[in-house]
Parts: structure tokens; C-alpha cells; sequence
């Protein structure tokens, strides 16, 4: 038995609508704006004190955190080394050691070890933000890809549909 359509009755309707609209979220172009964290922008700079507190923060520490500094702090904490070891008590050779050497010394060092894992920490940002940048064309490039094959379903569908309706008023 085959099915037959009436003529008066009206096609096929066919959505002509996409199947699916993106919205980006709105992060994505703050995100875009604002670019990757970094230690330096850390610090609060509000109001001319905060940013002179800053701006001299950074300056010091640029300059004690080099391994020249510690040299330099090691120098001196070795000049007063004589005295200490003369005086032949064992509590001013200890606190020469504890408060000359490693408290002057070990500021300059550990300050080079910070920097460098902040340089690594802001390395790590930046990587981070670019695997995400990357991520993201990665997604829109598959929306993009979605939309044509959403494009061709509806083009297939509005012809079947076109052809049903030739062959059945036919």
C-alpha cells in the first residue's frame, strides 16, 4: 500500500533557524584585555603612598636580590669574622654566625631564589594563558566547523523536504 499526499495540503514546513547559536562568555574578552598575571603586578599601588611603597619595594630588592650583593654582604659579615674568633667566646662566635653571616648573607641569596621562581611563576602564567588562548581558537574553531555542517544538514533537508513535496504533488 502506498501512501499518497493530498494536493491541497499544505508542504512541509522546514526550520530554517540554526540548530545552535554561540554566546561567549563575557570573561573571555576580560580575560583577552587583561592578558596573564605576573608577580610585579602583586603589590597594592593605590594612592601615591602605595605606589612609592611599591616603586621602592621592587628597586631594593632588585638590587639586594643579586648574588653580587651577597658577595658583597660576605665581604663585610667576614671583615668582623677576626674579632669574634679572638674574643674566644663561644657566644659572640655563634652570633656572628647567626646574626652576621647567615641573617646578612642568606637575605641576598634568598632573595635570588625568589626571583627566580617568580620568573618561573610568571613563566608558568604566561604558558598557561596561551594554552587557554590556544584552547579557546581550538573551540571556536569547532563552532565554526559545527555551523557549516549545521548549514549543509539544513540545505539536505530543505531539498528532501522540496523533493517530497515535487514527488508527492506529482
Amino acid at each position: 500500500m502506498t501512501e499518497t499526499q493530498d494536493p491541497d495540503a499544505a508542504p512541509l514546513r522546514v526550520r530554517t533557524r540554526a540548530i545552535f547559536t554561540h554566546v561567549p562568555h563575557p570573561y573571555i574578552a576580560a580575560r583577552k584585555n587583561r592578558g596573564p598575571a605576573s608577580v610585579a603586578e602583586q603589590l597594592p599601588a593605590t594612592g601615591r603612598f602605595g605606589k612609592a611603597n611599591k616603586w621602592l619595594a621592587v628597586r631594593i630588592s632588585a638590587g639586594v636580590g643579586t648574588m653580587a650583593c651577597a658577595y658583597v654582604f660576605a665581604v663585610i659579615a667576614l671583615i668582623s669574622l677576626p674579632a669574634a674568633l679572638s674574643s674566644g667566646s663561644l657566644i659572640i662566635i655563634v652570633g656572628w654566625v647567626a646574626q652576621t653571616f647567615l641573617q646578612l648573607v642568606l637575605l641576598s641569596i634568598i632573595i635570588v631564589g625568589q626571583n627566580i621562581s617568580a620568573a618561573a611563576s610568571d613563566q608558568r602564567a604566561t604558558d598557561t594563558y596561551n594554552d587557554a588562548e590556544a584552547v579557546l581558537h581550538e573551540a571556536l574553531q569547532i563552532q565554526a566547523h559545527l555551523q557549516a555542517q549545521d548549514e549543509i544538514l539544513q540545505r539536505l533537508i530543505t531539498n528532501a523536504s522540496a523533493s517530497a513535496s515535487t514527488s508527492a504533488a506529482g
